[in-house]
């Protein structure tokens, strides 16, 4: 091998490079998702996963196509073009209104020069169709248990058009349209196989980074993610001044309802009561943080409210759970919780300091008759 000459057959340096921009793909994803996370952007996996996933492949299929524009034999890159929209319409499930792929195709049409060919606009629109069944039949396609074959088939019926376009336009063989078809089936078989094996992998990291932050029983946050969060939102106060307050409540007498009725049915009332507070602040503001972090002890932060700008919220909470019934066998149970709220000052030196204070108001709502809010 030297920089003018590549012994290795093209096909199998064609599988290799294809994996290997997917790869990249992961990796430079992957890598943005991990900076937004630890800087706490406000903005979704999934708009990165749309936007990022759409700019790389437009970028790779303009800069592979700049490399052989005006050529006579320009359509020798159209494979790794179709498993690039292959990629972003039904492995990355991009979400876009479809009427923008309009303006990247004809931006793409005046970059080739192609805008004068009919065969040009056919294979245009064969593209657009392409994107759209395999976007939308995606989540179709899951629904089988086989769900490769329908991929397989839609892929190739949509590869073997796209290319007898091409042979039309360009007026090469037959048999260059069927082995370029060949390879195509067998790339969109590899990316397939690949992007299963990378897929799982992560389903599967997600699966343990939420059973490591999350409550199985109720679905909150844990301890150790309320941990993560306050030294983070404490570290941000320091940094910013920005507000920063705390909810804490238990439940009432729970140790009796477990004793009494038993701890299936005390699961029940945690599972209840957090379903219910989660409703509240999904309601009011998905941004506060909830967390169950002790038997049947639960904190809320308030990132950038005060104590009166929480109160609201916590209004809500305290008249829905204190409304909230349970059935059990031996009757109804009605449930009541104490609460302590305060907001965090420059006299804490640690989370800690903060944490303590939220903590003494809510035993002060516990000795002085539960039921009741502290706020100090």
């Amino acid at each position: 091998m030297t920089w003018s000459h590549w012994q290795v057959p093209p096909f199998t340096t064609s599988v290799f490079f294809v994996l290997g921009v997917l790869t990249l793909y992961w990796v430079t994803y992957n890598w943005i998702i991990s900076w937004t996370h630890t800087h706490r952007i406000n903005v979704s996996d999934n708009v990165i996963n749309t936007w990022y996933g759409l700019l790389y492949m437009v970028v790779f299929v303009f800069s592979m196509q700049s490399l052989i524009v005006g050529q006579s034999d320009a359509w020798q890159f159209m494979n790794f073009e179709l498993i690039a929209i292959t990629f972003c319409a039904y492995f990355l499930e991009i979400r876009v209104p479809y009427v923008l792929l309009v303006p990247i195709m004809l931006v793409y049409m005046v970059f080739d020069g192609s805008l004068g060919y009919w065969q040009s606009w056919a294979h245009a629109v064969t593209l657009f169709a392409f994107f759209v069944v395999l976007n939308i039949g995606h989540t179709t396609f899951q629904k089988f248990k086989h769900a490769f074959v329908p991929y397989l088939l839609t892929t190739v019926v949509f590869g073997g058009l796209l290319w007898f376009w091409m042979m039309l336009k360009f007026n090469f063989s037959w048999t260059t349209l069927w082995q370029e078809w060949l390879y195509l089936v067998i790339f969109e078989t590899l990316l397939y196989i690949y992007v299963s094996m990378l897929s799982h992998d992560t389903a599967l990291k997600l699966r343990l980074a939420k059973f490591a932050s999350h409550d199985a029983l109720t679905k909150t946050g844990n301890f150790a993610a309320y941990t993560e969060d306050i030294e983070y939102l404490f570290k941000h106060y320091g940094q910013t001044g920005r507000a920063l307050s705390m909810m804490m409540f238990d439940i009432d007498h729970f140790k009796h309802i477990n004793d009494t009725y038993g701890h299936a049915i005390g699961d029940e009332v945690l599972r209840e009561v957090s379903a219910t507070v989660q409703t509240v602040l999904t309601a009011n503001d998905p941004r506060v943080k909830f967390y169950r972090t002790g038997g049947e002890e639960f904190n809320i932060l308030f990132p950038g409210y005060d104590v009166d700008a929480t109160k609201t919220i916590v209004d809500q909470i305290f008249t829905a759970i204190n409304h909230l019934e349970v059935q059990s066998d031996e009757g109804v149970i009605k449930l009541s919780v104490s609460v302590g709220v305060s907001a965090i000052t420059t006299d804490d030196k640690a989370p800690m300091d903060f944490y303590n204070r939220v903590d003494r108001n809510l035993y002060h709502s516990k000795r002085h008759g539960r039921m009741q809010i502290t706020i100090a």
